[in-house]
Parts: C-alpha cells; structure tokens; sequence
C-alpha cells in the first residue's frame, strides 16, 4: 500500500499534534505547518500528495492559499477545515478551488475517511470513464473533454479543474440529454451519498463549471438546471424545455 504524502496546514498547534499523530496510525506520512508562508518551499522541496489546509490562519487565509495554487495552475489536492461549519466559508472554499471541506470540530476519522476518498478520485480512473474508447473525444461548443488523458480542452487550450470538478463534468458528460439528479452526481462521481450540505457542493461545482465552459452570455446551454430536480448535459447545447 501506498504511503500518502499529507502536509496540514493549520495554526492550532494541538491540532497539528493530534493529525499528525492520528493520520500517521493511519499510514499517511504527516508533516505540519502553522501557517502558508513557508508552504510553495514544502510543495517543490518535498511535495505532498494532499493538502490539509485551514481557512482561518495568520497571513495568507486558507481561500487565499488556494485560490493562488489553482491560478498557478497547481491541481494538487486541498481538503480544507472550516471554522464553525459556516457555509459561507465551505462555498467559498469550493469556488476557489478545494475538493472537500471538513466543518471543525470533526473527528479525525472522518478526515482520514475524505482523505482516502480525494486520493481515490486523484489517482484512479472513474468508474464512468470505462464507458469510452481510449481516444474518445466528448466535443461541445469550443470544449473537448478526453476521458482517457483526464483533460479539457478548450479552444485548444488546457482548463485547469479539481479533481472533484472534473470527476461531476465527466458523470454528466457520460449521461448526454439524461437528467441526473444532486444525489445521482454525487455517488457517480464523488462517490459518496448526498445530503443537504452536499447537495450545495454540488451546486458549487457546477456553477464554476459554467464559468469555465460556458460562453457567459446567457443562459447556461452545455450544463442546463432541471429545476427541482438537478443537472443534464447537453452537447449540442439546444434549450431544453424544463431550464
């Protein structure tokens, strides 16, 4: 089994203390930090496979962090730790890129539980994507999804998503014309169950999806709601009846 790199990035230092202690019996090899500044030398020195990080800490805040990695084009995994389970900050920390979003206090086996989930969604390839040929190409309007090399095109050029974002396009990019509905994308592509917390993580990644797919002027044509009941994708980009 594979020893997962996790670097926690958290002011709290009995907090650090005890995820560093209980992720380690888990076997994830841990390493700390109190705060974001020393954060780009860890990354390039001795990179992580996921990010622990925190929202509210001195300096750079947590959505600042990775609101910079994601611009730099820095696709590693963030797991971040909201203060008071505010939705506000988990909204915030999914527009600006997070995979998941953990309300303190938590229990750490719950993190290690997420923790496993986003690498499992990192590193292997959805189980959606065994239902396309290894040089498919999903086009729509100016976008080329490759489920084989886990890229999106657009224009030619690279869009960088999470992993999370990827996984929810490609769930609906292989049900064309098929509502689906929150609690359906979550188990295709996020693998777990819904909930209302969930629920708006979803809405989150969608919206963000549109902004990177989407022309912006109008309503959405490639991502269209079904209201009251979720999401369909449609390639062709032709006004569906209930949007």
């Amino acid at each position: 089994m594979e020893n997962h790199k996790i670097l926690v990035v958290d002011d709290d230092v009995r907090l650090r203390e005890l995820l560093q202690r209980y992720l380690a019996q888990q076997g994830f090899s841990v390493d700390t930090l109190p705060d974001a500044r020393d954060l780009d030398r860890k990354l390039a020195r001795n990179r992580p496979d996921l990010l622990v990080l925190d929202v509210m800490m001195p300096g750079d805040d947590g959505l600042a962090v990775v609101r910079r990695l994601r611009a730099q084009g820095e696709q590693i995994p963030v797991i971040m730790l909201t203060a008071r389970g505010e939705d506000i900050d988990r909204i915030l920390g999914l527009e600006m890129g997070a995979d998941d979003y953990l309300a303190k206090p938590f229990n750490p086996r719950e993190l290690a539980a997420r923790i496993h989930a986003v690498l499992r969604r990192h590193a292997q390839t959805p189980v959606v994507m065994a239902q396309h040929d290894a040089d498919e190409v999903l086009g729509f309007g100016s976008c080329e999804l490759h489920p084989a090399r886990r890229e999106l095109l657009r224009d030619g050029q690279p869009v960088t998503l999470t992993t999370a974002e990827y996984a929810v396009l490609l769930a609906l990019a292989s049900h064309p014309r098929r509502p689906l509905t929150r609690e359906q994308l979550m188990e295709l592509a996020l693998g777990k169950g819904g909930g209302e917390s969930q629920d708006r993580s979803i809405d989150v990644h969608v919206s963000r999806l549109r902004k990177l797919i989407e022309d912006g002027d109008g309503a959405p044509r490639y991502l269209q709601t079904v209201w009251g009941y979720g999401y369909v994708f449609v390639p062709d980009g032709k006004a569906r009846d209930a949007t």
